[in-house]
């Protein structure tokens, strides 16, 4: 009797097993088909024909189909033309384990609403990771699978491909205008010219134009630097209009622009192309304040006469430009050899240079760098400025080019190194104690061997910590010699030196440097800034910029903040310190202490006497 009722609680317990069992299984089946139907990421099954015989939920809401209208379908439906032989690699995996087809990128073509028309609808991109379905052996283990066909995910990085895209297109292309710069330009002329070399004809011959606006500067002084780029983006869209599909149009720097314009079967075709684009250019363009007229000064050089090379032919076209503006601007000059005495007016300016550094004529003035958070002025920008006696006040762009090539550009820096501490110290004694100082570096100063001790010994001389000091070096910095750059980064940044990277995200920007120097902060380039409300791939980009930052752990400011608009925009990315004409120009030495005394409430503490010229 006991051993029946045993028998019987043994029977009970197994069903109640079994019973348990069987809901675990519906549970943990129910659990997996709810992920794999909302899982972010397509998941697909195909038969051995290549068609559809799964597919989850996302097809739905990423591309639009329903499920049934795939089921049965082939693949190929659903794939860009230009991809089917990626996607053919992929949905035929029949490979298992780490052999399996893995991240193939492929684009996708969304359904196409109906009346719209074809291929207007945008793609998306995916990378596919698949593998062969293979059916259990029905007799034993050592027999092959039945393969029933390949099971695949494939996850969307649209947005990631833009960025690069977008990237990518600002490292070879000038952010207002989105013409090619100096780089693409220089490479597009080295082949025009390879490739004339190798037809040895007539046709062969080309030109570079060399085009530069003659009251540019007005603009911008009178009128401010908002519309200051909108007469370049307008000049630049009239330039495209003037050129043929196989011309390059380049924007080089501030208002210059550059054309390579091939085949051109020689001087007659140069100077038409060049007489095209004077007569487009007088008409007036329409400013926010009105219509505004100018003209440009063009200097044209012929290969392989004026030159054999980009270089030569770069210079001379140059030169002949500036023989048109000595002449009295708005006209086309050719390249003749006698314009080389152009260089001598340059070595006088490099002489005179020579003794600004050595005896004064420098003097630094300063822009303030706001914390809209707290309301204070948090650091300063020293920007150095040449009082020539004949051409007035100088900015950089007109003479540190001179000074990096004839080498005094490390007696200039030092000189604005011993003036820009000198002021700081000044204004901390003042009542200003936190206040920091950025000092701009460029790329040949970094290649200096005793920089680091240079920089140490002028902060101690003038009594200013390391810590409220900081450099500013540009990308072009970073990519000739990375270790050397990167052993002085370090020794700076263990002293206490911060570094910044100027103008962030318009030369080779690359995770890779954030990663492998010690760099406190990063500076939004102003033509980003310039853009936002204007063009949503600027406000894509810094709000990206903004997220490097945040994840690095470094500090940021946003150059060129002329708007209201852009200060809101700014602060809604979580950049909340900011530089630009919204706030102030930048001030001469003796006016910077009133201005500080409006936003940071002084220290209390001893008073210095104001000093600081940067010609003492």
């Amino acid at each position: 009797m006991i051993g029946h009722t045993g028998f019987l609680l043994t029977a009970r317990r197994l069903a109640l097993e079994e019973i348990v069992t069987k809901e675990q299984l519906e549970r943990s089946e129910r659990l997996h088909r709810y992920l794999v139907e909302h899982s972010p990421d397509l998941i697909f099954a195909l038969d051995p024909n290549g068609c559809f015989w799964f597919v989850n939920e996302r097809f739905t809401s990423l591309l639009g189909y329903e499920k049934d209208e795939l089921i049965g379908v082939p693949y190929g439906i659903i794939i860009h033309h230009d991809d089917l032989r990626a996607a053919r690699y992929a949905c035929s995996e029949r490979r298992t384990g780490p052999r399996a087809t893995s991240n193939v990128e492929i684009r996708l073509r969304r359904r196409t609403p109906e009346g719209a028309a074809v291929g207007s609808t945008p793609l998306v991109t995916v990378v596919v990771s698949a593998v062969g379905l293979y059916a259990p052996s029905a007799r034993d283990s050592t027999s092959p699978k039945r393969f029933l066909g390949t099971y695949g995910v494939a996850r969307d990085i649209t947005d990631r491909k833009q960025a690069e895209q977008i990237s990518s297109f600002h490292a070879t292309h000038d952010a207002l205008t989105g013409l090619p710069n100096r780089s693409l330009f220089l490479d597009r002329l080295r082949q025009a010219i390879a490739r004339a070399r190798r037809m040895f004809l007539e046709k062969g011959h080309l030109a570079v134009l060399f085009v530069d606006l003659d009251r540019f500067k007005e603009v911008n002084d009178t009128y401010g630097h908002v519309q200051g780029d909108q007469l370049l983006q307008q000049v630049a869209a009239r330039l495209r209009r003037c050129l043929r599909g196989s011309d390059t149009l380049s924007r080089i720097g501030g208002d210059e622009f550059v054309a390579l314009v091939p085949e051109l079967g020689g001087r007659e075709g140069a100077e038409a192309a060049a007489s095209k684009i004077l007569n487009e250019l007088r008409e007036p363009f329409l400013l926010g304040h009105g219509e505004f007229r100018t003209s440009v000064s063009i200097g044209v050089a012929i290969y392989p006469d004026d030159g054999a090379s980009e270089g030569e032919l770069m210079r001379n076209a140059d030169l002949a430009m500036y023989h048109v503006k000595r002449r009295g601007k708005n006209g086309i000059g050719f390249f003749t050899p006698d314009m080389n005495t152009v260089w001598a007016e340059k070595l006088e300016l490099e002489s005179d240079l020579r003794g600004a550094i050595e005896r004064g004529g420098l003097e630094l003035h300063y822009q303030p760098i706001h914390n809209i958070a707290t309301g204070h002025v948090e650091a300063l920008e020293a920007l150095v400025r040449w009082r020539h006696p004949e051409h007035g006040l100088m900015d950089p762009a007109r003479f540190v080019h001179i000074a990096e090539e004839s080498g005094l550009i490390y007696g200039l820096g030092e000189r604005v190194l011993d003036s820009a501490c000198a002021d700081l110290r000044v204004w901390q004694t003042q009542g200003f104690p936190d206040l920091r100082m950025a000092v701009n570096l460029s790329a040949r100063e970094f290649d200096r061997p005793d920089l680091v001790d240079c920089i140490i010994d002028t902060l101690k001389r003038h009594s200013v910590a390391p810590e409220s000091f900081e450099l500013e070096i540009t990308e072009s910095a970073l990519v000739d010699d990375l270790d050397a750059v990167a052993d002085r980064a370090g020794r700076l940044r263990r002293s206490g030196v911060r570094i910044a990277i100027d103008d962030f995200g318009t030369r080779y920007s690359s995770l890779g440097y954030l990663q492998s120097l010690p760099i406190s902060g990063i500076k939004i380039d102003q033509s980003f800034v310039r853009d936002l409300g204007v063009r949503s791939s600027s406000a894509v980009i810094v709000s990206a910029m903004t997220g490097i930052a945040r994840g690095f752990g470094l500090s940021m400011v946003a150059e060129g903040v002329e708007k209201p608009e852009h200060v809101e925009a700014l602060r809604t990315f979580g950049c909340d310190v900011m530089q630009g004409y919204h706030f102030s120009r930048p001030l001469p030495a003796p006016r910077v202490g009133a201005y500080l005394a409006r936003f940071n409430p002084p220290a209390p503490g001893p008073i210095a006497e104001p000093g600081g010229q940067a010609d003492t």
